[in-house]
């Protein structure tokens, strides 16, 4: 979803230089803020003439004036190079699979678009390694989940990345986020920041503190399950809703965004953090986290779209650690936005001191509120896979 944020000169002018470096010479109509993400920088860049008139290398999408320009966040993605050599074998795999066994429907794959020499990101003199996307034309995404109908359809969406890449071998895909989803690293990572006692004493601080030491077993769970219960296999990494494009016309879901973090791991992180972003109408930011639930008919929505297309793969064990998955994710999220909020907000762009604390307080409730459901949850994955 488009931020009309405006830009001052200085920031409009570097910018079309970097745009220069993927499409030369190409006029440019608009350059504006562009998603909700927490980590890179992205704009929207608008041409006055159609892309494939300007545009002079191998141009995967036709008929666009639009593309997405993105500054990595190097702070968070230590080897930007490694980072686009996965989303080119996603993107290239996926795309064979398509050729070869076309879907019913539409759906499509961000293409990296190379600069004038041929390499998919650019490099600046400072350090800054700047990538052209292509713009997935007449979509949208959404920040939550309006009904059970797009909630089968947010299901549908991670379903078919996970099937389109269930036979790319994850041992292709380079470790880009070392530790990334590793739930007991970042609960590690928060005994480190606390050991420091560097922290204002609140209520909401308090509970916060009280909930990690209350659950410090869920860190566990899914990653015990390596041990001959879960295989890895290739993960999206973060599937959240606002990740999932929309068929404006048709308001079906017709691709997944935000590649950064396609690497190897347990397709349970994708479903859970799918489930958990999905499943909470108020979303991420509200700030009246006391009121934050776990939507039992969206979470049925988003289990029948997924298994509609992830049951060929699936095993048994899968099946068993779907609830769980669920819960792991969620208090890893609000594990990392606390501890960040405790580290002093060096991770996750914060809009104020407080916002990683209330960030972490939503996930935490959000969690209280899939325990006090289990049985019921846990009834619907059972319906769901028949």
């Amino acid at each position: 979803m488009a931020q009309n944020h405006l830009l001052d000169q200085s920031q409009q002018s570097s910018i079309e230089e970097i745009v220069q470096k993927f499409l030369p010479q190409s006029p440019i109509a608009n350059i504006q803020r562009f998603g909700s993400g927490n980590i890179n920088d992205t704009f929207l860049i608008s041409l006055k003439d159609n892309l494939k008139d300007n545009f002079k290398g191998n141009l995967p999408v036709q008929h666009s004036s639009h593309f997405i320009l993105q500054q990595i966040n190097t702070a968070v993605f230590k080897k930007p190079p490694m980072v686009m050599q996965n989303i080119r074998i996603y993107a290239e795999h996926v795309r064979d699979r398509l050729q070869a066994s076309p879907l019913d429907r539409r759906w499509e794959i961000p293409q990296i678009l190379p600069t004038e020499e041929g390499h998919d990101y650019w490099q600046t003199e400072q350090g800054e390694f700047w990538r052209s996307l292509s713009f997935i034309e007449g979509s949208q995404s959404f920040d939550v989940i309006a009904d059970v109908e797009r909630a089968r359809e947010v299901g549908y969406a991670l379903g078919t990345f996970h099937h389109l890449t269930s036979d790319l071998a994850a041992t292709r895909l380079a470790d880009t986020l070392e530790g990334f989803h590793i739930t007991p690293r970042y609960l590690r990572q928060y005994e480190q920041i606390l050991a420091k006692g560097n922290r204002h004493i609140s209520p909401e601080v308090d509970y916060c503190m009280r909930f990690v030491s209350d659950r410090q077993g869920l860190a566990h769970i899914l990653e015990d399950a390596k041990a001959g219960k879960l295989q890895e296999r290739t993960i999206h990494g973060d599937p959240k809703v606002n990740n999932i494009l929309f068929d404006r016309q048709t308001q079906l879901a017709v691709s997944i965004i935000d590649l950064d973090t396609v690497k190897s791991g347990l397709i349970h992180y994708d479903i859970g953090d799918c489930l958990r972003s999905g499943c909470n109408l108020r979303g991420e930011e509200t700030e009246q986290w006391e009121d934050v639930t776990f939507e039992i008919e969206l979470c049925q929505g988003i289990l029948q779209g997924y298994l509609a297309k992830a049951s060929s793969f699936l095993t048994e064990s899968d099946y068993a650690y779907i609830y769980d998955a669920i819960r792991v994710i969620t208090f890893e999220l609000g594990l990392r936005f606390f501890t960040d909020y405790l580290a002093g907000n060096i991770y996750f762009h914060a809009q104020h001191p407080e916002h990683n604390l209330w960030r972490s307080l939503v996930q935490f409730r959000l969690v209280a509120s899939i325990e006090s459901q289990e049985s019921a949850i846990k009834q619907i994955i059972v319906d769901s896979s028949k």
